[in-house]
């Protein structure tokens, strides 16, 4: 796909979940691979270069700890993370700064349900959260097809409709 024609997908079924004095954002997405490939795109450095917010100095297919570094522009921001655990293919979850992710990858059929818990500070970052992993997964869905677009992060999103994004998950994070 060519990257000027890219427009972001459906929106993903999302809830928000009190998790003791801070909030999991869930984000449910149906992908048409199997866990085993979706596993490698969250572990692996060089495809989570092609499509995630951040950049990973090591694989984070094992336990201990690691660096993400924010991405915007030219600009990067490293962030100490610990990797948790790692349950190949089905479960990863580590801290990234304060924040925690767990993905949790269902088989189904031909392909994996995708379930992100993202935890974060205040319910209020969750649509803008949810908007960002929307676009990054939409991202990751064109690199698992063969079809990259290139990593769409930082301020750079707001070129691809995050800010729509982000006000449709707060019309449906508040409705629930």
């Amino acid at each position: 796909m060519d990257r000027d024609t890219f427009r972001p997908g459906p929106l993903a079924r999302v809830n928000l979940e009190p998790a003791n004095d801070r909030w999991d954002l869930v984000f449910v997405r149906d992908l048409r691979h199997p866990p085993e490939t979706v596993w490698a795109a969250l572990t692996d450095p060089d495809q989570l270069a092609a499509w995630a917010p951040f950049l990973a100095d090591r694989d984070l297919g094992r336990t201990g700890d690691a660096v993400l570094s924010t991405v915007d522009g030219e600009q990067a921001h490293p962030a100490p993370a610990r990797v948790l655990r790692a349950d190949r293919p089905h479960l990863l979850e580590y801290t990234w700064g304060d924040d925690l992710l767990r993905w949790e990858l269902a088989p189904t059929g031909d392909g994996t349900t995708l379930t992100l818990r993202h935890r974060v500070g205040r319910p209020d970052l969750a649509p803008m959260t949810a908007a960002g992993w929307h676009l990054c997964l939409d991202v990751a869905a064109h690199l698992l097809d063969g079809d990259p677009v290139g990593p769409i992060r930082g301020a750079e999103a707001k070129d691809f409709g995050w800010a729509e994004l982000r006000d449709a998950y707060a019309e449906r994070l508040n409705r629930d």
